[in-house]
């Protein structure tokens, strides 16, 4: 028998699978299959936004990869990687530690509980990379974007591409403009088929809520709209200290609500380079032990689910916040 994890960090929902409990590890081909059956709607548990795989590396706690639902590759996954790294720390004991991600290795730690049965972690969100070449973007008469009018984008709207390293383009909105159309024909059009950023781009647009806090909703490369995305609530965070120094600054906290629910994100400059530490929410709602040939042949055949209880926890969690039903959860 197999097990699988269903795990979320704020609402945004991974089945984690770790290679290791294999004798011959799946290949990509089955893992791909199998994400794209898993996570669909009409998957395991109503379905995630992609799969977290688990493999042992010779200088880390372990290897995070990460597949969309569908079945394109992420570089990096903040969200996900909180809860890779509680699945590490109960695996290891080590409270402190590194994951490898495609692009680098990344410090994480536990941090305290949000509130009661809400497990956090703090997770290193880098490398940072305001290049055009980096994302990639085209064709929109900047080498760089920070705080730029974008008029083949939007008339108004003033944008700012950062890498983390998954590529984000990021505008500052009104609440309006947070809960209406215009955002999410932005990230369609910008997913499909287009020659301003011909591989995709996740687009965050945020709503400055107060000093040092904010409202983030991200519309994801290869997945769409997600209740929480953490590099880009990261990336986001970053943007807000670049181009509103009167309500953020480096090296303290800020405060990132989110459809799922919030983290706090605090941005730091080393060596003229810049990283960000997420916090946040690393919840296992369900396991699930199926058998090996059930997984690989991507059937749910034989499966059997338990619920752990911590969504009520976090339920609760979400429900005192200020901001509560801002957005709705997806």
């Amino acid at each position: 028998m197999a097990q699988l994890l269903k795990v979320h960090g704020s609402m945004n929902h991974f089945f984690l699978l770790d290679q290791s409990q294999f004798d011959t590890p799946l290949p990509a081909d089955t893992l791909v299959a199998l994400t794209k059956t898993i996570t669909a709607k009409a998957g395991l548990l109503d379905g995630a936004d992609g799969l977290l795989v688990v493999s042992p590396d010779d200088h880390a706690a372990g290897r995070m990869t990460v597949i969309n639902a569908d079945g394109t590759y992420a570089k990096m996954c903040g969200n996900g990687l909180r809860t890779v790294s509680r699945y590490l720390a109960e695996q290891t004991g080590q409270k402190e530690f590194v994951v490898q991600t495609a692009e680098s290795a990344l410090r994480v730690h536990q941090s305290a509980d949000l509130a009661k049965g809400v497990p956090a972690f703090g997770v290193e969100i880098s490398p940072v990379s305001f290049k055009a070449a980096d994302l990639p973007f085209a064709q929109l008469g900047h080498d760089e974007i920070i705080d730029q009018v974008l008029p083949e984008i939007h008339p108004s709207f003033k944008f700012t591409a950062i890498a983390v390293p998954n590529p984000h383009l990021i505008a500052f909105v009104s609440e309006a403009e947070l809960n209406g159309e215009a955002i999410g024909e932005i990230g369609k059009r910008l997913n499909a088929p287009n020659p301003y950023f011909p591989e995709g781009v996740n687009v965050t647009f945020a709503a400055i809520m107060g000093p040092q806090t904010i409202f983030a909703r991200t519309y994801e490369r290869g997945v769409g709209f997600t209740n929480a995305c953490g590099t880009g609530m990261s990336a986001t965070s970053l943007a807000l200290v670049l181009t509103h120094p009167e309500v953020a600054a480096l090296d303290q906290l800020i405060t990132v609500y989110n459809p799922g629910g919030k983290v706090q994100t605090n941005v730091h400059q080393e060596n003229d380079q810049y990283w960000i530490e997420l916090i946040g929410n690393a919840t296992v709602t369900h396991t699930i032990e199926i058998p090996d040939a059930s997984l690989q042949a991507g059937n749910f055949d034989g499966a059997k689910v338990t619920e752990t209880g911590e969504q009520a926890d976090y339920d609760r969690f979400v429900a005192d916040l200020p901001v509560h039903g801002l957005v709705k959860t997806i």
